[in-house]
């Protein structure tokens, strides 16, 4: 006769702590694998705009990512951002240089795309449209959200690549093109995969769609 063995009052305390230790670690992996779980995805159509002309919407791996254009600050630059919206080119370019809480970067057109990334040119790539000139405007605030035209060194030589600041960045102001700034999705762009010590960002993450709202 086999007989039964009673657990004790320790043993099942240790037994349920180890359940618990257990659930909350699987839990942890899920959240953190999942980046994305507590970010809000705002959908443009439950929004009113009082110029929707003006409205894009860029959807990344966390959602979208809702930006007003400024045309009557920068219309040359807004024309330009406008014109490779409305042709999908943005779609399927990589997030290629990020500095954590500070800036990413995108719109490399010719190095910078999903199907044709290369890491030892990306961020010097043109969009076959040319060059256009640089449209300072002093009173613009470059504070959190703002998106602005890349450049090289130079002046003038704005084409595709665009930014957008994470922080405050007042050193960015009478140095760059705006073309508006970031209403609503922040939070999306924070989980943009960076690299610490890498401005260029390795297997990066990439905008899915680029679109305009009208």
């Amino acid at each position: 006769m086999i007989k039964k063995i009673k657990i004790s009052k320790s043993e099942k305390i240790i037994f349920v702590f180890l359940i618990i230790l257990a659930s909350v670690t699987l839990g942890s992996y899920f959240v953190i694998k999942n980046k994305c779980l507590f970010v809000k995805n705002h959908n443009p159509e439950n929004i009113n705009f009082e110029k929707p002309e003006n409205i894009a919407i860029l959807n990344a791996p966390c959602g979208n990512v809702i930006i007003e254009l400024y045309p009557n600050v920068s219309p040359k630059g807004v024309e330009r951002f406008k014109t490779l919206v409305r042709s999908s080119a943005y779609d399927g370019a990589a997030f290629h240089r990020v500095i954590e809480n500070k800036l990413i970067q995108a719109g490399d057109l010719e190095f910078g795309k999903r199907d044709n990334l290369d890491y030892g040119k990306v961020g010097t790539g043109k969009s076959g449209l040319g060059l256009i000139k640089s449209e300072i405007d002093t009173n613009f605030k470059y504070d959190r959200g703002s998106v602005g035209l890349a450049r090289t060194y130079k002046m003038d030589t704005e084409d595709s690549q665009f930014f957008i600041v994470l922080q405050d960045e007042p050193l960015f102001e009478g140095e760059y093109t705006p073309l508006g700034k970031v209403l609503y999705g922040i939070e999306v762009l924070e989980k943009i995969k960076f690299v610490s010590r890498f401005h260029i960002v390795p297997r990066p993450d990439f905008i899915n769609t680029l679109k305009l709202l009208d």
